[in-house]
């Protein structure tokens, strides 16, 4: 019984402290609040996370903000066609005597106070950097001058051009499945927003904006114990599990749960879909949902509220259905949730 008070505590204590962590993202980002929320997920379900939007959005600014509320250290690399894997490392260059010079790289500057590391178009950099950055994620580490470096606490955003195709490298499968999510990022559909973004000169100063975010609300060791806590502390009946399983495997064979798109060929529409480990990212972003909410129990709402964020880039569909992709996949969700009975 006191090791349960002791988890309602820090839960609790831990909610408190993410209900501040959105609001002081909420203060120099404006009009996002589902983004923030979903990022929170990520946060507190310490997954990793491709961003897509277009050029000057905020994305940056969004994952500046919040590396200084999270309290850890940020860096960012550019992706271009002729990064290597070593760029991720180290920098080799001439000191000002002339003499060679070798200094850490973004990955290795920070050391282990790395808390947000942000991959900007991922897309132009070959398969070689996806594969260091597959083991970042993976592992939270990379090996360097014959010794490995570890990042406790290190949470990976990236984001692809989508506007572009030429010199682009696409991510394979595996590299997605990575991802906890794939979050769009749009201009805020306010107008009263859009208006102050573009005329408020607040936020024509992006150093001087972040200036205004409380350093520290989040602690990353404290996130990594928090993230167990609620990993351990949400629950779900299994009447939820049922209903879990079932989207699972309507997923996977649509056309065999009666489930259409119109203008699709069920039959051949779905290529593969979400593996256990997919899944097993979605209980733990919809545990993070049910505790943002209040709740120690999961609930079908949390998982629905998660699942085109943590889902959509795990269902492989035939190359021919590719271009119309947004439309086909989200169509596909919208129609598990009414077919699919929840309980």
């Amino acid at each position: 019984m006191r090791v349960v008070r002791e988890l309602d505590s820090t839960l609790s204590d831990a909610r408190a402290r993410a209900l501040r962590f959105e609001h002081e993202i909420g203060r120099v980002v404006l009009g996002q609040q589902r983004l923030i929320r979903l990022l929170t997920i990520a946060t507190f379900a310490r997954g990793h996370v491709l961003l897509e939007g277009d050029v000057g959005v905020g994305k940056t600014t969004l994952l500046r903000a919040m590396a200084r509320a999270i309290g850890g250290a940020f860096e960012r690399i550019e992706g271009t066609i002729d990064l290597m894997p070593s760029d991720l490392v180290y920098h080799a260059h001439l000191g000002e005597d002339g003499r060679p010079r070798i200094d850490p790289g973004p990955l290795l500057r920070q050391g282990e106070d790395l808390s947000v590391f942000f991959f900007n178009e991922i897309n132009r950099a070959r398969p070689q950097v996806h594969s260091l950055l597959l083991r970042l994620m993976a592992e939270r580490s990379v090996s360097a001058f014959n010794r490995e470096y570890r990042f406790p606490h290190v949470q990976v955003f990236a984001d692809r051009n989508r506007v572009e195709r030429e010199e682009t490298f696409e991510l394979p499968a595996a590299a997605r499945d990575r991802f906890l999510m794939e979050l769009q990022v749009g201009i805020p559909a306010d107008a009263g927003v859009r208006r102050s973004l573009v005329f408020d000169p607040r936020f024509h100063d992006v150093d001087m904006l972040l200036g205004e975010v409380e350093i520290g609300v989040l602690d990353p060791q404290w996130l990594e114990a928090v993230a167990r806590a609620i990993q351990a502390g949400v629950r779900g009946s299994e009447t939820l599990e049922a209903y879990t399983l079932a989207l699972w495997e309507a997923t996977r064979a649509p056309q065999r749960h009666g489930i259409t798109v119109e203008g699709v060929d069920m039959e051949r529409l779905v290529q593969g879909g979400a593996s256990p480990r997919g899944m097993s990212y979605l209980v733990r972003a919809a545990r993070v949902r049910a505790f943002l909410e209040g709740r120690d129990m999961l609930v079908p709402e949390d998982i629905r509220a998660v699942f085109p964020e943590v889902m959509a880039h795990r269902i492989f569909i035939d190359p021919v259905y590719e271009l119309r992709r947004e439309a086909i996949v989200g169509g596909l969700i919208a129609r598990l949730f009414e077919t699919v009975p929840a309980p």
